[in-house]
């Protein structure tokens, strides 16, 4: 497994309190197609998400890192290894299970918002909730609301709240069932770098908050920077491995991974 702890000088700090594991990863291997056209997108990866974390996952185009968040999230299927979401291996789930284990233990942020025009935030917000026919927990979803800064704005439509709003919305509809685990990809793409920020604090602050566990992949140091931990991919494994990251130390690791 790859160690929580290690920095980019080599050194070890003391591990942080256990908090259990909200995703595991277990010789995760993914190959699409087969002989001359055969890519291996994942070899043999092993990593473990704890909870009440903020992690990112960066690599140069082609390292794997989005087919290993969808692997992770079950939204594509490993070839071999298995994926386990609060201890619960995706590998045995029929689809209909695995939709159902998405559905209650997983959320998701992705660059596209995918609100409904016709709902308001507060609605958009509750939809899987009431797509599943559960009423949530009112107070819970009251208090997302509020974190990120979303109270005077819940009664509005899309089409009446700017970008980085309509995000906001996505990150709270992600909070909204308490998920095990919530998975970002690039949530922050199609924001400038303001908003994206903006963003990027509400996500810092559900997990220091409100007790979240964040898995996100990034292009940008700056982004990845926000989390507890930065994961390097490059040609489907995880290369190395920063704790406690800052901008600079994600840069230089970016820039020396093909050396």
């Amino acid at each position: 497994m790859t160690d929580a702890t290690s920095t980019s000088s080599g050194t070890s700090a003391p591990p942080p309190p256990s908090r259990g594991h909200a995703a595991t990863a277990t010789n995760a291997t993914k190959i699409y197609g087969e002989g001359d056209t055969e890519v291996r997108a994942l070899r043999e990866v092993n990593v473990e998400f704890e909870a009440g974390r903020f992690s990112a996952i960066m690599g140069p185009s082609g390292s794997g890192k989005s087919t290993l968040m969808q692997c992770m999230a079950g939204l594509d299927r490993l070839t071999s290894g298995e994926v386990a979401i609060a201890g619960q291996p995706l590998s045995v789930l029929s689809d209909k299970d695995l939709t159902l284990l998405r559905r209650e233990k997983i959320g998701f942020v992705f660059q596209a918002y995918n609100l409904i025009p016709t709902l308001t935030a507060r609605e958009n917000i509750t939809l899987p909730l009431d797509l599943a026919g559960s009423k949530g927990d009112r107070d819970w979803i009251d208090e997302v609301i509020t974190t990120v800064g979303l109270k005077d704005r819940e009664h509005h439509r899309p089409n009446e709240l700017s970008g980085g709003q309509q995000q906001r919305v996505a990150v709270a509809r992600a909070l909204a069932s308490r998920p095990d685990i919530i998975f970002g990809d690039e949530p922050t793409g199609n924001l400038d770098s303001r908003t994206g920020a903006e963003i990027l604090d509400f996500m810092r602050k559900a997990v220091d908050d409100l007790g979240q566990t964040i898995v996100m992949v990034t292009h940008d140091p700056m982004s990845a920077a926000y989390s507890d931990r930065v994961l390097f991919l490059a040609d489907g494994q995880i290369v190395h491995e920063i704790a406690s990251p800052s901008a600079d130390e994600i840069f230089d690791t970016m820039r020396h991974l093909g050396d």
